[in-house]
């Protein structure tokens, strides 16, 4: 079956937790056990209900707070469709958990509470969203038991989001009005809501059409390792495997090795079951080539007239994750790119984004935990890119502290 990784967003409050337990609850897939677990705990605390968020919010800090703080991923699946979800915190404090839950996510699901109404936490939560290229943005406008299912209250959120979301880069976003904790159109249609004409929350999940989503047009294959069994059986075979980033391989295929520049042909694709006529995202295979070529891990196969950037300057976005340390003018860091791992140093920082409201700071460069910027990095050795948004993998780099190994920055090569 098709798999989708989907995200949740929203402010502190808004249900996050509780949507995706409700999601779980309503189609079966919770164990006894954890039913049970979820009853004893929520009369030990003295809610009036079964509360479904405990579901996700295995913290002990977040089970006493009632909020999201790490990233918790949980798994279910309908006849239709596998899911994984990421529940994201909504603190802008735990900008970077969002960031991270959210990285590989094909649809995101911003909830709003129908109280409020869109708030910053909600531009924030969606901008973050485009950065990250999601292609797909739901809507949940949810509480809406608390405005007496007032569609005029709907619509003006609807009017609100859509004000803002004109200045996003996301090709289609869906609104649903609806109840987390009750479960009003959340699996089921709702006689509550008889004004909206929509299907619900799980419908529109199973039925999101992401095929267009992976790129199959781009041809790229980061190498990973060079496998040289030495064996009798396999005494002269020199397969470079890895997982596909995008496009298609097939046996008898043109392809050019990076960074040498030497073509070869496809001379057949391996997997654990045998040999495959074809291979592409997100499979993970060893191809060999019909020629002897020097190819090691951190190179890269492409087709001839289908190649990606070379470069050393490179431009992107990036979200600090460090706490303890800010971005450094002329910093030194290590870059690691699909397979490939160099040193870089910043260049410049050309502008800090509100995320809230959009606008970009060029007189503050100090960039901090949560902050998102515009930065230029001179690597050491040339990498092989794209865009990210014309491909999540090879648009994609994180910053590693060199003395600590800390992980410090997450980047989208512009």
């Amino acid at each position: 079956m098709e798999l989708l990784r989907f995200t949740t967003a929203g402010s502190v409050d808004d249900g996050k937790s509780t949507l995706i337990g409700r999601l779980m609850y309503d189609t079966k897939t919770i164990f006894e056990d954890q039913l049970d677990s979820i009853e004893r705990t929520s009369k030990q605390r003295g809610d009036g209900h079964l509360d479904l968020a405990l579901l996700t919010d295995g913290l002990r800090a977040e089970r006493e707070q009632g909020i999201t703080i790490d990233v918790a991923y949980r798994y279910f699946a309908t006849p239709r469709r596998k899911f994984i979800i990421s529940d994201t915190p909504g603190h802008t404090q735990y900008t970077r958990n969002m960031v991270t839950g959210a990285s590989t996510a094909n649809l995101a699901i911003i909830l709003v509470d129908a109280r409020k109404g869109v708030i910053e936490q909600t531009c924030r939560h969606s901008f973050i969203s485009s950065l990250l290229g999601i292609k797909h943005i739901t809507v949940a406008v949810n509480k809406m038991d608390l405005v007496d299912w007032s569609q005029d209250r709907f619509n003006e959120i609807v009017t609100a989001y859509k004000d803002f979301a004109s200045r996003l880069d996301v090709p289609e976003i869906t609104f649903i009005p609806i109840s987390a904790l009750h479960g009003d159109n959340v699996v089921s249609k709702s006689a509550n809501t008889p004004w909206y004409q929509g299907a619900s929350l799980l419908y529109h999940l199973e039925t999101v059409y992401i095929g267009t989503d992976v790129n199959h047009v781009d041809p790229r294959f980061p190498v990973q390792y060079v496998i040289r069994p030495h064996s009798d059986e396999w005494h002269d075979f020199r397969g470079f495997a890895g997982r596909v980033a995008s496009g298609v391989f097939k046996p008898g295929d043109d392809v050019t090795v990076l960074p040498s520049g030497f073509n070869a042909k496809v001379k057949a694709i391996h997997t654990h079951d045998g040999e495959r006529a074809e291979a592409f995202s997100p499979h993970s295979v060893t191809i060999t080539l019909d020629r002897e070529i020097d190819l090691s891990r951190g190179d890269m196969l492409a087709k001839p007239n289908n190649q990606p950037e070379v470069g050393q300057d490179i431009d992107l976005m990036i979200c600090w994750f460090s706490e303890k340390k800010t971005l450094q003018p002329r910093g030194k860091y290590l870059l690691r790119h699909t397979s490939k791992e160099c040193r870089a140093v910043v260049r410049d920082v050309h502008y800090k984004v509100d995320v809230n409201t959009l606008h970009k700071h060029e007189d503050d460069k100090t960039v901090g935990l949560n902050d998102i910027a515009r930065v230029t990095l001179r690597t050491s050795a040339p990498l092989f890119y794209d865009s990210y948004r014309k491909n999540r993998i090879t648009g994609s780099v994180i910053l590693v502290d060199e003395f600590s190994n800390e992980t410090v920055a997450a980047g989208m090569i512009r």
